[in-house]
């Protein structure tokens, strides 16, 4: 992980394509090196051929959520740095909805953002977890 001039490697997890397509490309940019998995198992298959520095997942998708993701990734990878994000899901931001960021924070996750997302604060809290033991 990380070792040497190589880029910190991100692995992008979220169902939604374009949501995936933007965070690659936005992160290639910055000069990280991406993966991106559309689902949980997806996503821990990955890992454990290739670890990751950090991994960015959303918290509703099929087969395998965000929550039993980030608790896997903790108990598999516990130096693994976890941001969940999250629109909601089908119901919106609703009282039980937006209580899927709190729960990725008791699961693990490092930081947590609400959908749409602000370019400026993820890759400012990715620069300050990935600069952190």
């Amino acid at each position: 992980m990380g070792f040497g001039y190589s880029a910190p490697r991100i692995l992008v997890i979220d169902d939604e394509r374009p949501v995936r397509e933007m965070l690659t490309q936005m992160l290639e940019r910055q000069g990280y090196e991406v993966e991106s998995a559309e689902n949980g198992e997806v996503a821990m298959d990955l890992l454990k051929k290739n670890p990751a520095d950090l991994v960015i997942t959303d918290m509703v998708m099929p087969k395998k959520e965000g929550m039993i993701t980030i608790m896997e990734i903790c108990r598999d990878f516990p130096e693994l740095k976890v941001i969940a994000i999250s629109g909601g899901g089908t119901t919106g931001w609703d009282g039980k909805a937006a209580e899927y960021l709190s729960i990725a924070s008791r699961c693990g996750a490092r930081r947590t953002f609400k959908k749409p997302l602000s370019r400026e604060d993820l890759l400012t809290a990715i620069k300050e977890l990935l600069k952190q033991p």
